[in-house]
């Protein structure tokens, strides 16, 4: 999943990323809440940390601006405001959850991972697809009941196509999901990504379908399907 941290505090910021990408996620971070408008509408993210207090822009006013968008982004909202009144007015402008300093960041991790789960698959434990199951907190996929080797980069693309599966992901799409900012993945490496996970696919129902000039798709395969070439 793809990640943005809007927080002015650099130590607590890297805190944050650094516990998020453990977990496998891609991680952005922004200082000032113009910034965080700016990154919100040029990428696409699933999960929004924002903090309150920002330079530039405050934190109430990026919440407002996102909703105001009709964006569905889960937003964690992390604060040293730890009034009732401040909670109530930013779970009512449109956060999905509030994080009052200091907190455990393995708190941190698991809201975060609710808040993702339930952004993936309407908060259901797993999702399947033929005989494969994807576990969205857990970042973890299964055949059956034989656990898939995947690499992080392998389970980002897994997720963004299960997620939208039955929907054409576009190629930036797909690079978005699997990578942050500092990092850097080439047309070549995602043929390659998807290469690999179609190997790691084969015999399980799944298909990765080329859909020319506009995407993937992820699909089960049925019988008129069987025959049909990957490209």
């Amino acid at each position: 999943m793809r990640i943005l941290i809007a927080e002015d505090d650099q130590p607590i910021a890297d805190a944050l990323k650094a516990s998020l990408v453990e977990c496998g996620h891609a991680v952005d971070h922004v200082s000032d809440g113009l910034a965080a408008e700016h990154a919100l509408c040029s990428d696409a993210y699933d999960l929004l940390v924002l903090d309150l207090g920002l330079p530039r822009m405050e934190g109430h006013q990026v919440l407002r601006q996102v909703r105001a968008r009709g964006s569905d982004i889960g937003v964690l909202v992390v604060t040293a405001r730890d009034g009732v009144g401040e909670r109530i007015q930013v779970l009512d402008g449109g956060a999905d959850d509030f994080l009052v300093k200091p907190f455990e960041l393995s708190e941190f991790v698991a809201r975060g991972r609710a808040l993702l789960r339930r952004r993936a698959n309407g908060g259901l434990p797993e999702m399947s697809l033929a005989r494969v199951r994807l576990n969205v907190g857990a970042r973890r996929a299964w055949l059956d009941d034989e656990p898939i080797e995947l690499t992080a980069r392998e389970y980002s693309l897994l997720e963004a196509l299960f997620v939208r599966q039955q929907q054409v992901v576009s190629r930036s799409r797909l690079i978005e999901a699997m990578c942050d900012w500092s990092q850097d993945l080439t047309d070549n490496g995602l043929d390659i990504c998807i290469h690999r996970l179609r190997r790691k696919l084969h015999d399980s129902g799944v298909q990765i379908r080329t859909i020319r000039g506009l995407g993937y798709l992820l699909e089960a395969i049925t019988s008129d399907k069987a025959g049909e070439r990957i490209a």
